[in-house]
């Protein structure tokens, strides 16, 4: 089977288990059914792709779990159309998900040899993602205000700088807690000074870090 029919296949597996996990949006099914993990992975790593599991890439960060992705993606209640601030792009797979539920994505990473990296990646894979190097705690205000504000790394205080990029009826998902006692963490800015906060359970990220390097 060719390589490229082989993973579609599993790809298919992988939204299936992902149902059976509890995601039931169908613009996330279908992103996570579109977007090609492998080349998102090491290459030494890319038969493993469709397992739902985190691997290592550059920079000492992993790629996230499929479903951790999937997860975190449904709770930011997309249409399509939004305008998302991603914190940590990573390996850019939570980049080209946003982008293929239809999203505008801004996308801010602190390791420039991560930003490198994947910022040509995305580009050459026709991913449309705005990708800043830059300190995730400090957002992005040139291009503020946003619809959503995804944040991928374990933060032990809500960053008040992206506090205020959230558009008002905007919502931030946000992994919010100290070591190990992070939680899922949805804020919904209702008006100019006054925001909702809903929790999610329990979730595990690598830590947020200030600074560039």
């Amino acid at each position: 089977m060719p390589a490229s029919y082989k993973f579609i296949a599993r790809r298919k597996k992988l939204v299936s288990l992902l149902q059976q996990k509890g995601i039931t949006n169908p613009l996330v099914l279908n992103a996570i059914g579109s977007v090609p993990r492998e080349l998102f992975m090491n290459s030494s790593l890319i038969e493993l792709a469709y397992e739902d599991k985190a691997y290592p890439i550059a920079g000492g960060q992993t790629i996230s779990q499929p479903y951790t992705v999937a997860r975190q993606t449904e709770l930011l209640d997309l249409k399509g159309g939004e305008k998302v601030l991603e914190i940590g792009t990573g390996s850019g797979y939570q980049s080209a998900v946003l982008c293929a539920c239809g999203c505008h994505v801004y996308s801010v990473e602190r390791q420039r040899v991560l930003y490198d990296q994947t910022s040509s990646l995305l580009k050459e894979l026709k991913y449309d993602v705005m990708c800043i190097y830059g300190d995730g705690y400090e957002g992005c205000p040139q291009y503020a205000p946003y619809d959503r504000i995804l944040v991928t790394a374990g933060c032990p205080e809500l960053p008040v700088a992206l506090l205020k990029q959230l558009s008002v009826g905007g919502l931030m998902v946000i992994p919010f807690g100290k070591d190990n006692e992070l939680r899922m963490v949805c804020i919904r800015r209702t008006s100019e000074n006054e925001y909702e906060r809903a929790d999610f359970g329990d979730c595990a990220f690598v830590p947020m870090l200030k600074g560039v390097q």
